[in-house]
């Protein structure tokens, strides 16, 4: 004679449900923040892109020993709309903030995200010199989304043409 124990080698129904309910409560409370981590990245990269076409159009202008100018552009071809339409990246032959028609194109950059707003509060354009300054074009970029200024990241832009990442207190509006 002998006996058999039989030992249940799964979940029970009840067991699997409480299991469902509590994954289902943490991910609730990890959405929010998983949401802003998002946003965050978004407006990084966003800042990451107009810092590397500064910096780009500063160093075109230093070896081509020429102006160099980044300006707002809805189409590309024309400096013209807002920023957060795209960029245009161009040899500024007479230093005017225009594309004529010796002016060479040399860069042009997408417009931004959906919900990015991009502002340079007063400025149509940074214009780089020869040796590298943008003079009179001091100012700060801001990149903002719908949380506000809150949350928005930034870069000033100096005379001397140096960009750098700006501080939260260089950042009191989104206009």
């Amino acid at each position: 004679m002998y006996q058999t124990s039989s030992k249940s080698q799964g979940f029970t129904i009840i067991e699997l449900l409480i299991t469902l309910a509590v994954a289902a409560i943490l991910l609730s409370l990890a959405a929010p923040s998983f949401r802003d981590i998002i946003k965050n990245n978004r407006l990084v990269t966003q800042v990451n892109l107009i810092a590397a076409g500064l910096n780009f159009a500063r160093s075109e202008a230093i070896k081509r020993s020429i102006s160099v100018t980044l300006c707002k552009s809805d189409d590309q071809v024309t400096c013209s709309g807002n920023w957060q339409d795209g960029w245009l990246l161009f040899e500024d032959i007479d230093g005017d903030g225009t594309v004529d028609a010796g002016d060479t194109i040399i860069r042009v950059g997408a417009g931004q995200s959906s919900g990015v707003t991009l502002v340079f509060p007063g400025k149509n354009r940074v214009t780089y010199n020869a040796n590298g300054f943008a003079v009179g074009f001091n100012s700060t970029f801001k990149v903002c989304d719908d949380r506000g200024f809150t949350y928005g990241k930034g870069l000033v832009v100096s005379n001397t043409g140096r960009v750098r990442t700006a501080q939260s207190a260089d950042i009191v509006s989104c206009s």
